[in-house]
């Protein structure tokens, strides 16, 4: 990553409020409900959540993430939220150094594993999770914010020498096929993926990967959790 930025953890109201404006500007959200409360990043740096963000060379916050503590059943985790970065700095890393920035955060509170979602059609976020970073995508949830909002849900082992140990190129014990452009996606398409997801999820494979075929469509790539 080039030398003109650096992760650092935010601690203060005016980082929180260039946060917030970092956030509304990248979604491009208008109504305050859909965006971050400054105080809420300030309760959860302060309680053992993630509030990070990159500067540039003249410390302008150009990406931010953050997160915070989770529970499912016996599992303790750190799951994150939202990450943005600037529309004209994407591409070049930073999303990475922010993940590894909310993972040192994770670790220094005690968690090993760091979960998230996003939209199984989107296949930069997909190469993104499975193929650079190594997480592996457990579970599918339809609808999460309302008709229209499936997830995969990702986790993401912390431990060292393991966060960055990507499974693309094992040889997958099973595929799903989804359309490579977003905008090919129909209801029937999303019927099947539901439902192909579902059923390799019951048998305990998880998506290792996601490969483009070259013939207009992406396959997701599964094998053991291992």
């Amino acid at each position: 990553m080039a030398d003109d930025f650096r992760a650092v953890s935010l601690d203060t109201p005016a980082q929180y409020a260039d946060a917030a404006a970092l956030y509304r500007e990248v979604f491009g959200y208008q109504q305050p409900d859909h965006g971050v409360n400054p105080r809420l990043l300030a309760a959860l740096a302060g309680n053992g959540g993630s509030v990070v963000g990159i500067l540039d060379a003249i410390d302008r916050l150009v990406a931010f993430a953050y997160g915070f503590p989770g529970t499912s059943e016996s599992a303790l985790y750190h799951y994150s939220q939202s990450a943005v970065v600037a529309a004209d700095l994407q591409g070049r890393g930073l999303g990475r150094m922010l993940k590894y920035a909310q993972r040192d955060v994770a670790l220094a509170h005690g968690m090993t594993r760091m979960r998230w979602t996003y939209d199984p059609f989107q296949l930069r976020n997909a190469h993104f999770n499975l193929n650079v970073l190594g997480a592996r995508a457990r579970w599918y949830t339809p609808d999460l914010y309302g008709p229209g909002t499936d997830r995969l849900v990702v986790e993401w082992d912390l431990a060292p020498g393991q966060a960055a140990v990507p499974a693309v190129d094992r040889v997958p014990v099973a595929r799903i096929e989804i359309p490579a452009d977003r905008a090919s996606v129909t209801e029937l398409v999303i019927t099947r993926v539901r439902e192909e997801f579902a059923e390799l999820f019951a048998k305990g494979l998880v998506a290792t990967g996601i490969r483009r075929t070259g013939d207009g469509t992406a396959s997701y790539l599964f094998g053991s959790p291992a």
